[in-house]
C-alpha cells in the first residue's frame, strides 16, 4: 500500500513562488541558447493603430509617456515604433524623439515599406532605426508584386535597405509571414541584407524581426519548418551566426500561442520580442508584453530594476476612456482577471488568501483580489467583501451578517441574475456594522486592498 507523504508543515514551494516576487522558473537545465539578456520593444503606436486604435498624437504621447513610465530605468522596453505617413503620426513621433533625447528611456524608431519612396521619407526625421516591411512567405510575395516571385520582391527589397544604410539609419527588416516563409529564401535574404550593410560598420548591422503574422507558429522542436519557432530561431542563429541581439520575434494570437512562442523564441537565442502592452494590435492582438515581462522576470532578467507593472493600471484606464476596454477577463489587468464568484474560493481566501492567488496581486500589480457576490458565493464571499471594504471580519453566526446574507438570498432567489457589487452592497451592511470606518481599507498586511 502506498505511502501518503504527511509533514508536520506545508510545503510552498517558495523557490518557485516567492511571497513578493513573480514565479521564478528554478531550471533543472538552463536551456543552451537563453541569452544573457532580453527585453522587448513596443508596436502599439503602429501595430495598435493597425489593429483600430486610432490615435491621436496627444493620445500616442500619452500612452508613450506611460509606456516610459512602465519600464523606468529597467530596460525592459527599448524601442517603440511609430507610422510617419499622417501629420498627427510625425508629430507625435516628433514629441517622443524629444522625450527621448531628453532622457526618456525608450528609444522612438519608425515603421515603413521597404520601398525606395518610404526609404526617401525617413531621411530627414531624425531616427537612428526604421522597420522595413519585408514580405517572407509565397503567399504575399507571388501576389504583392507583378509579375510576382521571390527574387523581384527581395531586389525591392535590397533596394530600401541600400537607401536607408546611405541615411545613416539603421535597417530592421520586418520578415512578414515568416511562418509560412521557405527557409532557405529567409536565409539568402538576411545573407544579403548583411553583406549590403558590411561597408557600413556595426553601428549599422541590420536587425531581423522574426514575424508570426497569422499566429501559425508552433513552440515546439518537433513540428516541421515553418512553423516551428524554435527551430526557426536556431536556424537563423547556427547557420548565420546572428546573435540574440540581432533577432527579434513579433507574433500574433490568432491560435492562441502567442505567449508560448515568445518564450520558445527566448529560450532558443532570440533576444528581442516585439508586442504591445495589454496585447492591443491586429486581429486578436499582439505579443502582450507584461505578460512576456513577467516570464522574463522569472526567467532571472532585470534582477537589479524591474518595470512597474502598477502604471499599466492607468494605460488600461486610458483604453477604456477611449471606449477600447480591456476584455473584463484580459489576464493580470482584466476587470475580472482577480475576481471571484464562488464560495468555495471566498472561504478559501479568507483562510489563507495565498490559496487563490498566482502572487501577491495587490503588491506587485496594484490590483485588489476581489469577490462578487452571486448566488453561488455563500456565507464566506460576504465576509470577505465585509473585511475587504471596512477592515472587519464578522463571524458567520453574526445576525448583522446573516441579516445581510438572507437580504442576498431573497434577491437571488426572486430571479436576480447580475452579481451584487459594494455599492449596492454598502448602505446594507452599514445598517449593522454603523461603527465600521467609513474608509473601509484595511490593514497593510492585508492581501486585498480595494484599488480606487
Amino acid at each position: 500500500m502506498a505511502t501518503i507523504p504527511d509533514p508536520a508543515a506545508p510545503d510552498y514551494f517558495l523557490d518557485s513562488f516567492p511571497r513578493d516576487e513573480f514565479p521564478r522558473y528554478v531550471w533543472t537545465h538552463r536551456p543552451a541558447a537563453l541569452p544573457e539578456a532580453a527585453w522587448t520593444t513596443e508596436t502599439t503606436h503602429r501595430d495598435g493603430q493597425q489593429g483600430g486604435l486610432p490615435l491621436t498624437a496627444v493620445q500616442n504621447l500619452r500612452i508613450y509617456d506611460l509606456h516610459c513610465r512602465f519600464t523606468g530605468q529597467s530596460g525592459a522596453i527599448r524601442q517603440s515604433e511609430f507610422f510617419v505617413y499622417r501629420p498627427s503620426d510625425r508629430q507625435a513621433l516628433q514629441g517622443a524623439l524629444e522625450r527621448y533625447r531628453s532622457g526618456a528611456p525608450i528609444e522612438p524608431t519608425t515603421w515603413i515599406r521597404a520601398a525606395r519612396k518610404d526609404a526617401e521619407l525617413i531621411r530627414t526625421l531624425g531616427v537612428r532605426e526604421t522597420g522595413m516591411l519585408a514580405s517572407a512567405s509565397d503567399y504575399h510575395t507571388f501576389h504583392k508584386f507583378k509579375p510576382g516571385g521571390r527574387a523581384q520582391a527581395a531586389h525591392t527589397y535590397l533596394e530600401a535597405v541600400a537607401m536607408t544604410l546611405e541615411a545613416g539609419i539603421r535597417p530592421r527588416l520586418h520578415l512578414e509571414d515568416s511562418s509560412r516563409a521557405d527557409m532557405d529564401y529567409l536565409l539568402a535574404f538576411v545573407e544579403a541584407c548583411l553583406e549590403a550593410a558590411r561597408p557600413y560598420g556595426p553601428a549599422l548591422r541590420p536587425k531581423f524581426r522574426i514575424c508570426d503574422t497569422m499566429g501559425l507558429g508552433l513552440p515546439y522542436d518537433d513540428v516541421a519548418l515553418p512553423r516551428s519557432v524554435p527551430v526557426m530561431f536556431r536556424t537563423l542563429r547556427t547557420r548565420l551566426g546572428l546573435t540574440p541581439a540581432d533577432l527579434e520575434f513579433h507574433p500574433h494570437n490568432d491560435t492562441g500561442l502567442v505567449v508560448a512562442n515568445c518564450l520558445a523564441a527566448i529560450r532558443e537565442g532570440c533576444g528581442v520580442i516585439n508586442g504591445t502592452c495589454l496585447g492591443k494590435g491586429e486581429r486578436t492582438g499582439n505579443a502582450p508584453l507584461e505578460q512576456i515581462l513577467l516570464h522574463l522576470i522569472g526567467m532571472g532578467y532585470f534582477p537589479e530594476t524591474r518595470p512597474d507593472f502598477t502604471v499599466l493600471n492607468e494605460l488600461a484606464e486610458l483604453y477604456a476612456e477611449m471606449g477600447e476596454p480591456l476584455p473584463p477577463k484580459y489576464p493580470l489587468f482584466g476587470r475580472d482577471a482577480h475576481r471571484t464568484r464562488a464560495g468555495i474560493h471566498a472561504d478559501g481566501l479568507n483562510k489563507f488568501w495565498w490559496m487563490y492567488a498566482p502572487f501577491n496581486v495587490p503588491a506587485l500589480l496594484g490590483r485588489p483580489l476581489e469577490v462578487s457576490l452571486t448566488k453561488d458565493s455563500g456565507m464566506a464571499g460576504l465576509i470577505f467583501v465585509i473585511k475587504q471594504h471596512l477592515g472587519v471580519e464578522p463571524a458567520k453566526d453574526n445576525p448583522g451578517l446573516v441579516a445581510v446574507h438572507d437580504w442576498m438570498i431573497r434577491e437571488f432567489d426572486g430571479g436576480r441574475q447580475t452579481a451584487i457589487e459594494w455599492e449596492e452592497l454598502e448602505p446594507i451592511v452599514r445598517r449593522y456594522f454603523a461603527g465600521a470606518p467609513s474608509d473601509g481599507r484595511p490593514a497593510e498586511a492585508e492581501p486585498h486592498p480595494v484599488h480606487r
